[in-house]
């Protein structure tokens, strides 16, 4: 064979998995980014707290004889 008859290498298959996951990465990335600047979906959302200071009812109002 001769050098113009010799054909490229096809790409190693790791190579290709390795671009699509650093593809992925950056995705995600920017996707992360975009979530953080545009805020909170909810006008009123805010981060969830865990503090009992209110005592709640779990009372369902208007659903009187459920209780055996």
């Amino acid at each position: 064979m001769t050098a113009h008859t010799q054909r490229r290498s096809a790409p190693a298959p790791y190579a290709l998995l390795g671009g699509f996951l650093l593809l992925l990465a950056a995705l995600f990335s920017v996707s992360y980014g975009a979530g953080q600047l545009a805020g909170p979906v909810a006008p009123d959302m805010r981060g969830v707290t865990h503090q009992d200071d209110e005592p709640r009812s779990h009372d369902m109002g208007g659903m009187s004889g459920m209780g055996r």
